[in-house]
């Protein structure tokens, strides 16, 4: 790639446009800007579509991003010094960072030809949670995940890309009222699981289940909600110290999409 043009003057119609990004009182999202190198590639991989990429003149830009940017025809510009200080003024400016257009919001129709097994989240808020719970789906073969009562307002918020490495692009996530999410299982017949501490089945068992499973989780303190626990075909525990409260949220979901992997990752 070329030597890169760097943006010298605050009037340049890129700088607005970042501004306009970072507030945070924005009613419709239609933009978002996502940082980083390995978010970055994550969403440009999984086909996002960028305005624009931008870097430091002051920091190299890595050369697996040009090269991506290159193959997919998306600018990259540097922005000088004096105006990433204007742009960014109260916050830790990124080294390199995209403003991206948000992707159309997935639907729960959307998981119905899929194969792999669905997460159910309900009442899970803490961002840091979702995104390892993201990476983690994605990388041992689940098909989506369902948000319930999360309070998010769209996936591409800008904290849970960063939570989830930028692969909360590279799979299905539907945000869904729990009326909905309960109707839609309903309605295709599929067999939800709930983990519990004292459940009918250990989390070894889900390894021999070879039908599509929608693995149900809920906040730490809770579980899941009383509507979830009752249409659950089966009850899993997964054994730990009895000296121990609970396990994080995402560490137990881990646990079990790591016993699903073979059936997941087959497909």
């Amino acid at each position: 790639m070329a030597s890169l043009d760097i943006i010298t003057e605050r009037s340049d119609s890129a700088v607005q446009r970042i501004i306009d990004v970072t507030k945070h009182s924005r009613s419709v999202v239609r933009t978002v800007l996502i940082e980083d190198i390995e978010p970055l590639l994550q969403s440009i991989r999984a086909g996002v579509e960028f305005i624009e990429i931008y870097g430091l003149d002051t920091v190299p830009v890595p050369d697996s991003l040009l090269a991506e940017c290159e193959r997919r025809r998306i600018p990259v510009r540097l922005l000088a010094a004096s105006v990433a200080n204007q742009v960014f003024k109260t916050e830790k400016k990124p080294k390199v960072f995209g403003i991206a257009k948000v992707p159309r919001p997935r639907r729960l129709s959307d998981l119905s030809d899929m194969t792999g097994d669905l997460i159910l989240l309900d009442g899970v808020k803490i961002v840091g949670n979702i995104g390892a719970i993201v990476r983690t789906s994605f990388a041992l073969g689940a098909s989506g995940i369902v948000l319930v009562d999360s309070d998010l307002g769209s996936i591409a918020d800008r904290r849970l890309i960063r939570a989830s490495r930028g692969y909360v692009f590279s799979l299905p996530i539907v945000l869904a009222s729990r009326a909905e999410a309960l109707q839609y299982f309903q309605d295709n017949a599929m067999r939800p699981v709930v983990f519990e501490a004292d459940g009918d089945l250990g989390v070894a068992d889900l390894d021999g289940m070879d039908e599509r499973l929608v693995l149900m989780f809920g906040s730490e303190r809770i579980g899941p909600s009383g509507e979830f626990s009752d249409i659950a075909a089966k009850s899993v525990s997964i054994p730990m110290n009895p000296a121990a409260e609970s396990l994080n949220v995402s560490v137990s979901a881990g646990i079990a999409l790591h016993a699903r992997a073979r059936r997941n990752l087959s497909r």
